[in-house]
């Protein structure tokens, strides 16, 4: 694969950034094309899987997300594991361990990386780096719930393990890394 004459043309600095990236490439058959392709670049982000395997429980957000709202003419409420963004020069792990303690009110120390995917390659930049984290009732130290100041409304949901796994069958469960760090404790017997 080739790629040459790339030019990036700014179409939106809001939330994040958009962009109309023009490129030449070059197809297996020798031929080249020019093509156009919307890049939405909001940064990367992290989420984790906390889980308790004495309780079998696993801990997970729910929220509003206006994109869900707007596809789909349900609630537009989201069930997802913890999850944020990375600030610009900040690791996976340290913005992890932030949002644990932010969303959901756990003060973890150790995650362990599992995962790191594109979740839409196809028009965002975003790469998630996944953690799972075992956790336990004394490292709650408060109750979560988000960040006013981002605009975060959470409700925090402690949930049996194998109810959180039947909620990606029911579709309660829509947002995929949650469905694959839920898969990923069932497929690693984490919570059993």
């Amino acid at each position: 694969m080739q790629l040459k004459n790339i030019t990036h043309h700014l179409l939106s600095k809001a939330w994040a950034t958009l962009y109309r990236i023009d490129y030449d490439f070059k197809f297996k058959n020798g031929f080249w094309k020019r093509i156009s392709r919307e890049c939405y670049d909001r940064g990367n982000g992290t989420s984790i899987l906390l889980y308790n395997p004495d309780k079998k429980t696993v801990i997970l957000t729910q929220q509003f997300r206006m994109p869900a709202f707007e596809n789909s003419n349900e609630d537009g409420m989201s069930i997802e594991v913890c999850a944020g963004a990375l600030d610009k020069n900040e690791d996976p792990q340290s913005c992890i361990i932030r949002e644990a303690e932010e969303e959901v009110g756990i003060k973890i120390n150790e995650v362990i990386k599992v995962i790191e995917a594109y979740m839409s390659p196809g028009a965002v930049t975003e790469k998630m780096f996944c953690f799972i984290a075992k956790y336990n009732d004394s490292m709650r130290i408060n109750s979560g719930g988000g960040v006013i100041d981002e605009d975060e409304q959470i409700t925090v949901l402690e949930l049996p393990f194998d109810r959180a796994l039947k909620m990606i069958d029911t579709h309660e469960i829509k947002d995929a890394k949650t469905i694959m760090l839920l898969q990923y404790a069932k497929l690693h017997n984490l919570v059993h």
